[in-house]
């Protein structure tokens, strides 16, 4: 079965975004990593670093939001996507509205904490003044084995 050109240009940038999840690791922090795109060039990336910062609002997506914001001296960043390897919390869903995210693509599904799809459903159309075009589940098993390998190990 033949991939659609968006899907092999999602996947690629997931593994991007899956590169820093394992630098997060290496860290010791919990490995989220995340990719902002824009025209399918690299805009930003983050990985997770609440713990190395003493940042509680140091999430992947965030670190990346910050990062774009600077290199295109604006906090609007639209027309852009961002990839990530989990489903984005709360507060990074706050973000990413307002920030003007064109699209989300992430990984993992977070039955407890995720605020896309699974623990809340915050970026239904009309929840902002902004909409977020809204997919889940690229690279969802590699992505989801990194995060329940490092939780078991630390059990």
């Amino acid at each position: 079965m033949l991939m659609s050109n968006q899907a092999e240009v999602d996947l690629q940038w997931m593994r991007r975004a899956l590169q820093l999840a394992e630098r997060a690791e290496r860290s010791g922090e919990v490995p989220v990593g995340a990719v902002l795109v824009k025209d399918n060039e690299l805009l930003a990336e983050g990985w997770n670093r609440p713990i190395g910062l003493h940042d509680p609002t140091a999430h992947a997506e965030v670190m990346a939001l910050r990062a774009a914001g600077e290199a295109v001296g604006n906090y609007r960043l639209c027309e852009t996507t961002l990839y990530v390897t989990l489903e984005p919390c709360v507060m990074c869903v706050g973000a990413i509205a307002h920030a003007r995210v064109e699209r989300l693509v992430y990984a993992a599904a977070d039955a407890k904490r995720g605020a896309v799809d699974s623990a809340f459903n915050l970026l239904q159309p009309g929840n902002f003044n902004h909409n977020v075009v809204c997919e889940g589940g690229v690279l969802a098993e590699p992505c989801g084995a990194l995060l329940r390998d490092f939780f078991r190990r630390r059990r």
